[in-house]
């Protein structure tokens, strides 16, 4: 498994170069197999869950930038304030206001993503566009002085519908682009939308920031965990 991965990873690194980042989705798997993906120079990791995510950082290189890509909870957020690279998914003020006070702690600034709900599904999180542009127009850099918003995500349905899919990718493209007009911050840069089985279509969608899990690292088993 362990020359697959780092296969894996050159061959989506070269594929990805100049189009998007690559967040290896290293959940459910062994130190092991991250070690494998860092010696073939990866360097960018998410994890969904925040105590697997700490418990990875002790094990492996200071250098490795951890991505939290999962449902954020809030009585968890002190266990990666002092490390995470970018929390993908906070889906409520209420989370910003946490990780504001978490990052506060450490002296730090954390980067994150606005996690917005376009798809089909009730099992989702996310702002819905209301709830969205009422957290951007509050002048957040003011508000959260120890968070910095660097874009957005979403996750589109898990269907094999391919034209619903690319139009839930395309109207968050939408949202972002409006939102990255009216904030006219710089650093709000990322959008990250496509996993495995739809990351091209979310590229070509305009998508900067791609999870990628299984098709590196092989299918999860979850049972083990």
């Amino acid at each position: 498994m362990s020359s697959l991965v780092a296969e894996n990873i050159k061959q989506f690194s070269k594929a990805l170069e100049g189009k998007a980042t690559l967040i290896a989705v290293s959940k459910t798997k062994p130190v092991e197999d991250i070690a494998e993906a860092y010696e073939a120079g990866h360097r960018d990791f998410g994890e969904n869950k925040i105590q697997e995510m700490a418990d990875k950082y002790e094990q492996l290189p200071k250098d490795i930038r951890w991505h939290m890509i999962g449902h954020v909870q809030g009585n968890k957020i002190k266990y990666m304030a002092p490390f995470v690279h970018l929390v993908h998914g906070i889906d409520k003020a209420k989370r910003l206001k946490e990780l504001d006070k978490e990052a506060a702690k450490n002296d730090r600034i954390i980067d994150c993503l606005l996690q917005v709900h376009i798809a089909k599904e009730d099992t989702k999180f996310g702002f819905d566009e209301v709830e969205l542009t009422e957290v951007l127009t509050e002048s957040p850099e003011e508000k959260y002085p120890n968070v910095r918003i660097r874009g957005l995500m979403g996750m589109a349905t898990f269907t094999d519908n391919e034209l619903q899919v690319r139009n839930e990718f395309k109207g968050l493209f939408q949202i972002y682009s409006k939102a990255k007009a009216q904030l006219g911050l710089q650093h709000f840069d990322i959008l990250s939308m496509g996993m495995s089985g739809d990351y091209q279509l979310a590229i070509d969608e305009g998508s900067n920031m791609v999870r990628i899990g299984s098709s590196i690292f092989g299918e999860r088993n979850y049972q083990s965990k």
